[in-house]
């Protein structure tokens, strides 16, 4: 059901430096940075040949991934998110299998336009699981 690795995400401290690091010390293709308020995240998306990183930086004081950082103040590994062809679909056989979708449910809109919901990191073997509608 599940298909390729969309991204790979990192939440950092300093997202100008992050982006520096990628883009000078890797030589990646590295894009500006997106402010995604419904999110509460600013992104960067650092293209490799076979998947891409997703580098977030809070957007604002409610952001939902500012505790992630007050706990982990270097930043760290936040998610893997990967594509499925149809996201209504996957959700019903993940949940058939007791997998939990946070929040109610229902996907949003995710930073490249396109349906997405996050699965419980307790049901992915302790890792933040996203799914995206490609």
């Amino acid at each position: 059901m599940i298909g390729n690795l969309n991204h790979v995400a990192i939440v950092v401290p300093d997202l100008t430096s992050a982006s520096r690091l990628y883009r000078e010390a890797f030589g990646a293709d590295v894009s500006p940075p997106v402010d995604l308020a419904e999110h509460g995240v600013t992104i960067v998306f650092v293209q490799l040949c076979n998947t891409k990183i997703e580098l977030l930086h809070p957007l604002g004081e409610n952001s939902p991934i500012q505790r992630f950082l007050d706990n982990n103040p270097d930043g760290g590994m936040h998610h893997l998110c990967y594509e499925v062809e149809e996201i209504g679909f996957a959700i019903q056989k993940l949940t058939e299998h007791g997998l939990r979708v946070l929040g109610d449910g229902t996907p949003k809109i995710g930073a490249h336009g396109k349906p997405v919901v996050f699965l419980h990191p307790k049901d992915g073997i302790g890792t933040l699981i996203e799914l995206e509608q490609v």
